[in-house]
């Protein structure tokens, strides 16, 4: 009978749904050329002729095929709904008692009535009901020749039920005894559970420590069942059953109380899922057409305005006593789980009542008068649908327990009772009295035993048999009555809910704590959830929604599976602990925000004013205008003088430690075979914005080339690393896995979503910015302070070198692009390096021939003198040149500064490789990154012995090119920067590097070239000493001083031999003493 009933209104209401909505309607229905037949066949329903309107129902002989297929499944689902209508009234008429007494035979009953009644308006409600039956049977009819043998009853059904009401009004008047009879059971139960929160409170309902001394003794009551029975069940019994059996309320004052009490409690019922049913109206148009009835129409709409009126602050009261009385409870037996054993049934009616306020609630959110809007937004239902949750958690979690108290309870004391129950009863036919042993033997038989050893126990057997003895001892003409043996009937309730506590936990929990409604008020649903975030003190409550959503399995039905029902809510559950993940990850944004500004506030920049104040206070200098604030030390934030004030930082920490909670409250959860794990999702939100907080923090602004300091972006990275490693106090995830992830990918050109990096972004505003204003001559590399630094021109940077190339900058730099990040920067420089290589052998083909004489002719001044008027380009060679060494600088610096990151991280290793030295910043002899890039640059055209040549007369072009440098008025070497302002210091390291390079590339003796770079350069140098022009010699002891370069490869011995020392000193003596000079 319930299987039955679930499904005919499961299916009742899927085709009401499918017909309503214009994309599942059948398509015949909507279709413009079958309109006019439509429109036809409903006007003549139940009966067409359909041979004389060939010309009206034309169009549908030649889609009568597809008809009858397609509309085969609505049809006979109709059918179907017939079938059960005419079985389910031969079932009404039977002889029910109490509810308190035989509970399962009459609840079942009066399911069954509500069943159906509730299935007849559902299809009073199909707006095409006559359409689809009629363009069938039409079909039908065209195709063999007659009607479908269930036509004639199925459509005079949907006739006589256009008013399903009232033609059922008239149907149980035969039935009204029975069925008011049951009703009126209800006055011991409803009139009780219908009470306010006030009555509660004053009765500490459901408090386990209201009564400490009674708090071990076991729950108890002579009604069992009836104290968990859904209230909203009750209502729908009451008030439809009334209706029915209407004359009733005119003869029974009892009847009538109950009938006002329900009608003055709610405004509509729920028919099926998110259907709903106006009662007053309905009941005012039923009864108005019935003489007699005036009275009744007034205590109607009496009722109407008291449920308008008081309903909604009567539940809201219930709801707030219920977040309270749950709490309370939730917390007790977390703290002595034993308890749940004794006090099993104040867990299912905490669940009952609160399931019913909470789906009473959402009913009439949108389907109650508002004159009192707040009454039914209830900002705080978190609460109660999370304790609700942390009740069924506990159940679950410790159901072995409640099985080992409820097994000893049945065989150690119920079974001794019933068994004293049915030997004192003085008439017990023989098929009652073998069912009553039956129990006692089942109970007796019973051990903890079978507990522990994880025997599954299943008691549905019993239950059946004691549904049928309640059957058996209802009849009017039963030798053994249940009517008169009622301390039985208590008993056997009694046991049958103890039955359920030890092999139907889940059921229970289903039946007295299932919300799967909500699958079907979506838009409610969001929007209780997104007030529970707005508010912080219900933000820890918030994974309540995603629990839920496990809930919803139990909307379906097993034999009319709707799996759009269940993908909608897995992206509802998605949804939920996305946005939860996206709040928390706010919260944290926010407060690394205010903490990088803290961090900030201790930079050593901040610190000038201070130290200006302190001098000119030591000096009484009065700086500054009169009257202007002191500027607040850093760390005055923590100074509380009053425990009430509440900063940004206390909100933020408050709200993010109740969002966590909510976050961390379950490890995972299974919806519909999907498993969700909430901190997976903050997990992945922190990773996303963590990348987008340090490329954001770069401050990088393409157009004006402007971006942070290293050192600054390294602090503020510090401080939100600092904050993210706080969130393990709140949520257990692995925040050393964020970073691994984050930082790695930081290290990187691209990110794993193709985003710029840190590493990309710093790489190109060196390149692009920093060493092009070297190349343009208005930044110099200063050896002494190992720094580039701005040189005063006419036009000023927006920026000052020194701040972004110092150690401190550079090491900053290392730590955060890392080995891999720096050898990304150092392959982008050894790029720019072979570019100007190419540039330089084109230059060196050019010159090819010169240059093979003056290698030959160094020891020939003449000769000399003559091939260098022949050179081109000698400049260009020269400016190239510098810029490689200045690069080569650069990476100098960033590889000493990786280098000290390295040994201060502890992983200095002896490394014999160069590639692996080189990647940990050591320094290397022959650079291999530099070899890599001009491997790259080897020309199929060109001979391996010619790539050769042309590198030996590089070096070539480079030694007799330098005495022109001896006429630039920049290249005055500087005692104070250790160099020359136009960077040709970088000349050495150039030359070393690039013939280091070249002559491992082409298996070259190194130490035989760059002797021979030494031997044509010293010539060429020495040649200057004996110009007497001024102009062409005004630099010459600062370009002697370029051949005091240290070389892994060349000896001073060698030195000397080609460029004695005494020149080099006495070059340092003059430019030092031209220093001192200029400098007075």
């Amino acid at each position: 009978s319930s299987l039955s009933s679930d499904l005919q209104l499961s299916l009742g209401f899927t085709w009401m749904i499918a017909c309503g909505d214009p994309k599942a309607k059948p398509s015949y229905l909507i279709d413009k050329n079958l309109e006019s037949a439509v429109k036809f066949i409903v006007r003549k329903f139940p009966a067409v002729e359909t041979r004389n309107n060939n010309q009206q129902l034309a169009q549908l002989q030649k889609e009568k095929s597809e008809i009858l297929k397609n509309l085969a499944l609505y049809y006979f689902t109709f059918v179907d709904v017939m079938e059960f209508k005419v079985r389910n009234y031969k079932c009404v008429n039977r002889s029910v008692t109490l509810l308190f007494l035989n509970f399962d035979l009459t609840k079942n009953y009066l399911d069954l009535i509500i069943t159906y009644t509730t299935l007849m308006i559902l299809l009073s409600r199909i707006e095409e009901r006559k359409a689809i039956i009629g363009l069938y049977n039409y079909a039908h009819e065209m195709t063999h020749g007659a009607s479908d043998r269930e036509y004639p009853r199925l459509g005079q059904m949907i006739v006589d039920y256009e008013n399903p009401l009232k033609k059922m009004m008239e149907e149980f008047v035969p039935h009204s005894k029975s069925l008011s009879d049951a009703l009126i059971s209800l006055q011991m139960v409803y009139p009780r559970r219908n009470l306010s929160a006030d009555q509660w409170r004053n009765a500490q309902l459901l408090s386990l420590i209201s009564a400490p001394s009674t708090m071990l003794n076991p729950a108890q009551s002579d009604t069992m069942p009836c104290e968990y029975l859904s209230l909203d069940a009750m209502e729908k019994w009451i008030i439809f059953g009334f209706i029915l059996c209407h004359g009733i309320l005119n003869s029974d004052a009892t009847a009538l109380n109950l009938w006002k009490l329900a009608l003055q409690s709610s405004s509509c019922l729920a028919l099926f899922r998110d259907e709903v049913f106006h009662i007053h109206k309905a009941a005012e148009d039923l009864f108005v057409n019935i003489r007699g009835y005036n009275k009744r129409i007034n205590d109607i709409r009496e009722c109407k305005e008291a449920a308008v009126s008081h309903a909604g602050s009567m539940h809201r009261e219930r709801r707030k006593f219920l977040r309270s009385a749950l709490k309370e409870l939730a917390t007790v037996l977390s703290d002595q789980p034993g308890l749940l054993g004794p006090k099993a049934l104040f867990v299912f009616m905490a669940l009952s009542f609160a399931r019913d306020e909470i789906i009473w609630l959402l009913r009439h959110a949108d389907n109650m008068p508002k004159k009192s809007a707040d009454d039914f937004i209830d900002k705080h239902i978190a609460e109660l649908i999370f304790y609700m949750e942390e009740l069924r958690a506990h159940v679950r979690k410790y159901g072995p327990v409640m099985q080992r108290y409820y097994v000893q309870y049945l065989s150690g004391f119920d079974a001794v009772v019933l068994n004293e129950l049915v030997q004192n009863l003085s008439v017990c036919p023989e098929d009652e009295s073998i069912i009553m042993s039956s129990f006692v033997n089942t109970m007796t038989s019973l051990s903890v035993k079978q507990v522990e050893d994880g025997e599954v126990f299943d008691f549905r057997g019993m239950r059946l048999d004691w549904f049928r003895l309640q059957a058996y001892t209802s009849v009017s003409k039963a030798s053994l009555g249940l009517a008169d043996h009622r301390e039985l009937g208590k008993m056997m309730n009694t046991i049958i809910f103890h039955t359920k506590m030890v092999d139907s936990l889940v059921e229970m929990l289903v039946e007295t704590s299932d919300l799967s409604i909500f699958c079907f008020y979506s838009r409610a649903f969001e929007k209780m959830f997104q007030q529970c975030l707005e508010l912080p003190s219900q933000s820890r409550y918030s994974i309540a929604f995603p629990l839920l959503c496990t809930h919803f399995m139990s909307c379906t039905h097993e034999l009319c599976p709707e799996e759009v029902i269940l993908k909608f809510y897995l992206s509802l559950c998605n949804m939920f602990l996305d946005e939860m993940a996206k709040q928390a990850r706010n919260l944290i944004t926010d407060i690394c925000t205010e903490q990088c500004t803290l961090s900030d506030q201790l930079l050593p920049k901040h610190c000038a004013k201070t130290i200006s104040q302190a001098v000119n206070k030591k000096s009484k200098k009065q700086t500054g205008k009169k009257g202007e604030p002191e500027r607040e030390k850093p760390g005055v934030e923590s100074m509380r003088k009053n425990r009430l004030v509440v900063t940004n930082l206390d909100k933020l920490h408050t709200a993010l430690s109740e969002l966590c909670f909510s976050i961390n409250y379950v490890p995972n959860m299974v919806v519909w075979e999907h498993t969700f794990t909430p901190r997976e999702y903050l997990t992945s939100h922190l990773e996303i914005r963590f990348t987008k907080s340090i490329v954001g923090m770069t401050m990088y602004n393409q157009a004006t080339q402007e971006i942070a300091k290293p050192s600054e972006l390294l602090t503020s990275v510090r401080a939100y690393m600092t904050v993210l490693q706080s969130i393990e106090n709140y949520v257990q995830i692995d925040i050393t896995r964020v970073f691994n992830n984050v930082l790695l990918q930081q290290t990187q050109h691209l990110d794993s979503h193709g985003e710029p990096t840190i590493t990309s972004l710093y790489t190109n505003w060196y390149l692009e910015t920093l060493l092009r204003q070297v190349s343009n001559g208005h930044i110099a590399y200063f050896p002494a302070m190992k720094a580039f630094v701005n040189l005063p021109t006419e036009n000023e940077l927006t920026f000052n070198a020194e701040e972004y190339s110092d150690i401190s900058e550079m090491r900053a730099l290392s730590e955060l692009l890392g080995p891999y990040g720096m050898k990304f920067l150092s392959e982008s420089l050894m790029w720019h390096i072979s570019s100007q290589v190419a540039e330089l052998k084109k230059l060196v083909v050019e010159n090819v021939e010169v240059l093979t004489q003056m290698r030959t002719s160094f020891d020939k001044p003449d000769q000399m003198a003559a091939l260098f008027k022949r050179l081109s380009s000698v400049d260009s060679v020269l400016k190239r040149m510098t810029i490689i060494g200045v690069i080569l600088s650069f990476r100098s610096l960033a590889q000493e500064a990786l280098r000290d990151c390295c040994l201060s991280c502890g992983s200095q290793v002896a490394m014999n490789v160069y590639e692996l030295s080189s990647a940990a910043g050591l320094p290397c002899e022959i650079d291999p990154a530099l070899v890599v890039a001009l491997s790259s640059q080897k020309s199929e055209n060109i001979s391996p012995e010619e790539e050769y040549k042309i590198a030996c007369l590089l070096m070539v072009f480079v030694a007799v090119s330098l005495p022109t440098l001896a006429s630039n008025v920049m290249s005055q070497y500087s005692p104070a920067i250790e160099g020359h302002c136009n960077n040709i210091h970088c000349l050495a390291k150039a030359i070393n590097q690039i013939a280091a390079a070249l002559f491992t590339i082409h298996k070259g003796s190194i130490e035989d070239r760059l002797k021979e770079f030494l031997a044509l350069a010293s010539s060429s140098l020495l040649k200057i000493g004996q110009e007497t022009d001024k102009t062409t010699t005004r630099n010459r002891e600062s370009v002697y001083l370029l051949l005091d370069m240290e070389s892994p490869f060349l000896t001073m011995d060698l030195l000397e031999s080609c460029f004695p020392y005494v020149l080099l000193r006495n070059a340092y003596h003059a430019v030092y003493k031209q220093s001192v000079t200029s400098s007075a």
